[in-house]
């Protein structure tokens, strides 16, 4: 009977190849922080319910992080996280971290200055109101990825 189980699942395999998907390992996400920053943590807690899997590591010397990633100054923001190939600077709202992983622009990372009012972690604001910044490989400057605005209705 195991036998007949076991050709018929292999069958149906073979008849339907895209029907089997299997669940995919958590995209890693290691999260640089203060260690007495309130909404880093919060954001950090934003990241793992959205399903990554999210590493912290607490550190007195954050500059020194964003200068081995090479994090331009004037977009400094509150933490950094690092996310397969890319940086991710400040609170750097979740649609845009899915937006950067779907589409793999040719990117050092994303920043948002500062710690804008209602930003991921930041509480929830629908007038929130900041610019995310892409940071590219190479001499190019930094340009506008998205801009946040105040949700309507």
């Amino acid at each position: 009977m195991h036998r007949r189980s076991l050709i018929a699942l292999a069958t149906s395999a073979l008849a339907f190849p895209g029907s089997w998907t299997f669940a995919a390992a958590p995209v890693r996400m290691t999260v640089y922080k203060d260690p007495n920053c309130g909404c880093c943590h919060e954001w950090s807690k934003a990241m793992a319910a959205a399903g990554f899997s999210v590493e912290t590591r607490d550190t007195d010397d954050l500059a020194a992080v964003k200068a081995r990633l090479g994090v331009p100054g004037e977009l400094e923001g509150c933490h950094t996280a690092v996310i397969e190939e890319y940086y991710l600077e400040g609170h750097v709202p979740l649609e845009v971290i899915r937006r950067l992983l779907r589409e793999r622009p040719p990117l050092r990372g994303l920043a948002v200055p500062g710690m804008p009012p209602g930003s991921l972690g930041m509480g929830d604001d629908p007038q929130a109101s900041y610019d995310v910044y892409a940071i590219p490989w190479g001499a190019g400057p930094p340009y506008l990825f998205m801009e946040v605005r105040p949700r309507k209705g």
